[in-house]
């Protein structure tokens, strides 16, 4: 395996998805959105495993990493649209992205760069007691552009894997059929 091959290169880039994908999950633990949770960790899996197939040239887990990377692009334009409130989206909906088990947004919502939180008090006759009712302002970057960061680093991370995914195919097939020729001429020389 040389050192600026297709495998070394994945392999670097896969590295570089675990990392940013781990800490997607922290942040997406600290807001208790369940849904991003269990993408992220089926995400880690997968990679892990792309990893170990790409390290141990089993074709079968890298065509199974490249069948998630379409899955994990798909979802992170989901994401996308859903933060920026394309079509129908709604980022204050509870159903999506937390199945109904919680009222809880973002992470970023409340500490994002510059946020400052502040209690109102009273809390409206409508807020459930156990919630605090709050006030966000002065920050830097609203929550729902620093979540589409999060899903276009996610993206630009995944397209160069699928490249180096078909190249690498492109690659072991044009080595096998220079092989079989090889073993052909080396068979009729006898």
């Amino acid at each position: 395996m040389g050192c600026c091959s297709g495998r070394c290169t994945l392999a670097f880039i896969c590295g570089m998805q675990l990392v940013s994908v781990l800490e997607r999950q922290v942040i997406d633990f600290l807001g208790y959105q369940w849904a991003p949770i269990l993408t992220n960790f089926l995400h880690i899996i997968v990679v892990i495993l792309g990893l170990f197939g790409t390290i141990q040239f089993r074709p079968r887990y890298v065509t199974g990493y490249a069948a998630w990377l379409v899955v994990w692009m798909t979802w992170n334009v989901f994401i996308i649209c859903f933060y920026l409130e394309v079509g129908d989206l709604s980022r204050d909906s509870d159903l999506v992205l937390t199945f109904n088990l919680s009222m809880h947004r973002s992470w970023w919502m409340e500490n994002g760069p510059g946020c400052r939180v502040t209690p109102i008090t009273p809390p409206p006759s409508w807020a459930p007691e156990d919630h605090r009712y709050i006030s966000i302002s002065g920050c830097l970057m609203d929550f729902q552009f620093i979540e589409v960061a999060h899903s276009s680093l996610q993206i630009l991370l995944a397209v160069p894997c699928r490249i180096v995914l078909a190249n690498m195919v492109l690659q072991d097939a044009l080595s096998l059929t220079q092989c079989s020729s090889s073993f052909a001429f080396f068979i009729q020389s006898f």
